[in-house]
């Protein structure tokens, strides 16, 4: 079985300051997924974050919103090169949110991460695997 889309829901306390921030990070708004109570960002193709008001959310799930200082997930996403990782750090960070830890550099592997105007953690990769060591 393969997975044809993923949809990721988070919640959020403002849709339009959250719909601001994905946008001017680089992404763009699916608006037919979109309105006052949902955004929903396309990642690419088959790949989106839906983010909800929490009043919203909660109609999915009877478990309670966490707070602002608690971690539920982190999110990692792979792009196609480092430079590419930072471009999307660097314009969160630009936008209102804050590193999450300095940049990690395996040799195959580059990571950098961010938490977003939400507080929800971001994990941006590049890894070119076939520089992946083998033990």
């Amino acid at each position: 079985m393969k997975i044809n889309q993923i949809y990721v829901n988070l919640p959020v306390k403002e849709i339009q300051k959250t719909k601001e921030f994905w946008t001017n990070v680089g992404f763009t708004i699916n608006e037919q997924f979109s309105d006052e109570k949902a955004v929903c960002v396309v990642l690419n193709d088959n790949t989106f974050v839906m983010f909800l008001t929490e009043e919203y959310f909660q109609t999915f799930s009877e478990r309670p919103v966490p707070k602002g200082d608690t971690t539920q997930v982190l999110v990692a996403i792979g792009l196609n090169s480092r430079e590419e990782v930072d471009k999307i750090v660097n314009a969160a960070v630009a936008n209102g949110a804050t590193q999450h830890e300095e940049p990690q550099d395996y040799g195959w592997m580059y990571q950098n991460s961010f938490w977003d105007i939400n507080g929800h953690g971001w994990n941006v990769t590049f890894a070119d695997m076939s520089q992946m060591p083998s033990e």
